[in-house]
């Protein structure tokens, strides 16, 4: 749950979320259709935002709903949304201390998902942590609930399941390269790859 700020205010007070989501009122005076219609049309599409502090609150919220976040996507997201840089480290900086931003969670929570789901290996979830702006140290930390062991048992069962499914008569040095390049794009390392693969054939195979 969404706490408030220090002092009892809202994080995101409701004003400004029914202003958010509606997209703002015409200022006094404007009729529809008139400048700022236009602007929106030729623009963006999107209404002229509240105060770039609760739009960037907004935001946030919206973002981290979906999915957890690192500090960097969100931040890019904020600078996407024309957010000042100043307002932007402020929120981002009020997220972390509530616990709602927490990089080292977002590793650990990021390596677990991508082992499983794609049997990814420990080089290429690093160069996906490094690209959503995960420290150097969160990262080794993260990776270090894989140890070699896994890795290797990893790639033995992407490599069992892909053989199966390969044509029959298919020629072994064919099949081989296949299978390790499939390995290779998802970061294991040549050795491994060829200790696998040659290990497993013959078992799939029959």
């Amino acid at each position: 749950m969404v706490s408030g700020d220090r002092g009892g205010g809202a994080l995101f007070p409701p004003e400004d979320a029914e202003h958010l989501e509606s997209g703002g009122e015409h200022q006094a005076g404007q009729e529809p259709g008139g400048r700022g219609d236009e602007r929106r049309r030729r623009g963006t599409g999107r209404a002229p935002e509240a105060d770039p502090e609760s739009a960037a609150r907004a935001i946030v919220l919206r973002q981290l709903t979906g999915s957890p976040k690192s500090r960097k996507q969100l931040a890019d997201k904020l600078f996407e949304r024309d957010i000042p840089d100043e307002i932007a480290e402020n929120i981002l900086d009020r997220f972390e201390e509530l616990q709602l931003i927490d990089d080292a969670a977002f590793a650990d929570a990021w390596v677990r998902s991508r082992a499983r789901t794609r049997g990814l290996s420990r080089s290429a979830l690093r160069r996906e942590l490094r690209d959503k702006g995960i420290a150097e140290e969160l990262s080794a930390a993260a990776l270090e609930q894989l140890s070699g062991e896994d890795e290797v048992e990893m790639a033995r069962e992407l490599v069992e399941k892909k053989v199966r499914s390969m044509p029959a008569g298919l020629e072994r040095d064919k099949g081989v390269r296949r299978l390790v390049a499939m390995l290779g794009r998802k970061g294991y390392s040549s050795g491994i790859a060829f200790r696998v693969v040659n290990e497993v054939w013959p078992d799939a195979r029959g």
